[in-house]
């Protein structure tokens, strides 16, 4: 029975981090062989568009915003830039008060970014909406290349590419989570070839304004639920490489936890709140992606991952002819130390990216598992701003 189980959570561990990347990567070769995609159309007529900037306490990062805005490479006079603060208690709203072209949605009470972005969308009537946050700086085509993927009738939503900003000092966090988000562009990119991203990363993504469903304000990944709302419509989940917002990783690992938590916290109401899209027969193949890239991140991986050293003991005791069993225990014990190491190093501030991969994957998936905590203390929808590295 202990055998059967160890077998069964190592497949669930391989499958969620590496068998699903591999599965897909196969998949849309074989979708590639009988049917080639289609380029997007290049001549299409662009739209009205409003880029809508969320902010909380951002008044050191205001003018360096504004000044990206101004480089967005759009006809100015179809692009509405509009921003929306949640209980700014800074300087934010006096500086975008300044610029004659920004328009500013404050309100005082701190009811947090879905509360935000739900009422922020009754004073919008563009066809497409462009959200992004006021810390991530988007490339000057962003916003065209994102546009142009909606002359498809059959995309609802754009996703963007998030990217990392190492600053001057390369640490444990943002070394970490810049190898994680190239593994997640990767996995998105051939999510879309396949069918659909699943979900949209809130740093920048781009909805059809018809099809926002405003959402409970408590909710802690807007972005996800937002962009999974409108793919269970019947539409799809762009993703545009050519489109990326690039922000600072987080100071420390302690302000990476924070964020960390709060994440996989959101990802597990997501679970519950999106339960009808574990139905496959209903959705297809977006239920078969969402299971294998999400829910399984956010659900049953983690406690299968962190049982396996337990289990592996288990086994080797009562089998020790069992060779492959002993070699799986050492591997174990050795992706373990490596990882300690890892955490040893950042805490001394040595730079060893080799240490921080094991690290990084075995502090997220610790995370996951305090955002269980995380999700019983908080139930408004508000977190504390992680803080972020400068230049």
């Amino acid at each position: 029975m202990i055998l059967i189980l160890f077998c069964i959570f190592l497949f669930i561990v391989f499958y969620t981090y590496l068998g699903y990347g591999i599965l897909l990567w196969v998949l849309v070769k074989i979708k590639g062989f009988f049917s080639p995609s289609n380029k997007p159309d290049l001549n299409t007529d662009l739209p009205e568009v409003t880029l809508l900037i969320a902010a909380y306490n951002e008044e050191d990062i205001v003018a360096d915003k504004i000044n990206n805005t101004w480089q967005l490479d759009y006809p100015a006079e179809k692009l509405h830039i509009v921003w929306v603060t949640d209980g700014s208690t800074d300087g934010t709203v006096n500086k975008l008060k300044s610029y004659n072209d920004v328009r500013v949605l404050h309100e005082p009470e701190r009811k947090g970014k879905t509360a935000a972005i739900n009422r922020s969308m009754i004073y919008i009537n563009t066809p497409i909406v462009v959200l992004t946050d006021a810390n991530a700086m988007l490339n000057p085509e962003s916003i065209k290349e994102m546009v142009i993927l909606f002359a498809d009738d059959k995309i609802g939503c754009v996703a963007g590419e998030k990217r990392m900003n190492m600053g001057s000092k390369d640490t444990a966090s943002s070394s970490g989570e810049g190898i994680y988000w190239r593994y997640e562009s990767m996995l998105k990119y051939l999510d879309y070839r396949l069918y659909s991203v699943i979900g949209a990363a809130g740093e920048l993504y781009a909805i059809r304004r018809d099809l926002f469903v405003h959402i409970p304000d408590d909710t802690l990944l807007d972005d996800f639920v937002v962009s999974l709302k409108i793919a269970m419509k019947g539409y799809k989940i762009a993703y545009c490489p050519q489109a990326y917002a690039t922000e600072y990783g987080s100071e420390s690992m302690q302000d990476e936890e924070k964020r960390k938590v709060r994440i996989a916290a959101g990802g597990i109401q997501a679970t519950w709140r999106l339960r009808s899209l574990l139905n496959i027969f209903k959705y297809g193949v977006l239920s078969f992606q969402y299971i294998s890239h999400r829910v399984l991140r956010w659900t049953i991986t983690p406690l299968a991952l962190f049982a396996l050293l337990p289990l592996n003991i288990l086994l080797c005791v009562q089998y020790p002819e069992l060779i492959l069993l002993t070699i799986l225990l050492i591997l174990q014990c050795v992706f373990y130390l490596l990882g300690f190491a890892g955490y040893i190093n950042s805490k001394k501030e040595i730079k060893n990216k080799v240490l921080f991969v094991p690290y990084y994957f075995l502090f997220m998936n610790i995370n996951v598992l305090k955002a269980y905590s995380y999700l019983i203390k908080n139930n408004t929808g508000v977190w504390e701003k992680a803080k972020r590295k400068s230049s």
